[in-house]
């Protein structure tokens, strides 16, 4: 049986998905003989000679990630002429779904990296969303993109949630006559702010129903419209100190109310 061979992974990017698809092959192996030597940010035809020669020193071979029509075309001419293998990882999917599409791709190197990050952006604004939630830790207030507020049932948790998708960062506050706001609160940017309020019999309404289907009587004071009243007006009271926009939530839906927090967000209006 022969000796594994050195192989090298090169890249014109980090090189991440190279080395994953070069360990996901030598795992069907005894992947710990392998050594891997990983080569990235590969950009010009001087970076593949270098490669090459110390590629024919260890008797080695090469699998590759390279966007760029000229890169591989040197790469793949260069290890027939040096009698070394060379695997090409992207570059025939990358034709075939050119041919199938009739689209040119983009030859950018780095951009499956920008939608790892983007992804991650997205899962961690989630978590940031879900850890903050319900003025469950007020330090969120101030590492928050934006800060919802409002009295009970006026959506808070579900809209972080749709505009953590969106990779943002928000914190939710309730507002309750009894308590008094987190000190945070009159400490973040006002324009970060958004108070979200509704019509009293709207809300009265959702609480009940809310109250029913948790099996509870509908006649507590929760769901009670002076009480309900009574929230309002220190809400009214809490936004008008802290100096936000208020977004009337009472016909509208999670993503319409989303929409009108990001056109603010982004214009900064």
């Amino acid at each position: 049986m022969g000796e594994m061979p050195v192989i090298y992974v090169v890249s014109d990017s980090v090189g991440e998905t190279a080395e994953l698809v070069t360990k996901a092959a030598i795992s069907q192996f005894d992947g710990n003989s392998v050594t891997i030597k990983r080569f990235p940010y590969v950009e010009d035809h001087t970076h593949i000679d270098e490669v090459m020669s110390l590629v024919k020193l260890d008797q080695g071979m090469i699998a590759y990630t390279l966007v760029k029509p000229d890169m591989r075309k040197y790469l793949r001419e260069l290890s027939l002429k040096e009698g070394v293998y060379a695997f090409d990882i992207i570059g025939p999917l990358m034709d075939q779904i050119q041919k199938a599409s009739g689209k040119q791709p983009l030859f950018e190197p780095g951009l499956v990296r920008k939608l790892d990050e983007d992804y991650f952006k997205k899962v961690e604004a989630i978590e940031f969303a879900v850890k903050y939630d319900d003025g469950r830790d007020p330090r969120g207030i101030l590492k928050a993109d934006i800060v919802l507020i409002g009295v009970s049932r006026t959506s808070k948790t579900p809209l972080s949630q749709y505009l953590a998708h969106k990779r943002l960062k928000v914190a939710n506050v309730p507002l309750v006559p009894e308590v008094d706001p987190p000190e945070e609160l009159f400490r973040v940017p006002p324009e970060k702010c958004y108070g979200l309020k509704i019509m009293p019999d709207k809300l009265n309404n959702i609480r009940r129903e809310r109250l029913i289907s948790l099996g509870l009587n509908d006649k507590a004071s929760y769901a009670n419209i002076e009480r309900i009243k009574e929230e309002i007006t220190y809400f009214d009271k809490i936004v008008s100190r802290i100096g936000c926009k208020v977004i009337d939530v009472t016909n509208k839906a999670v993503e319409e109310t989303a929409n009108v927090v990001l056109n603010y967000y982004q214009n900064k209006i």
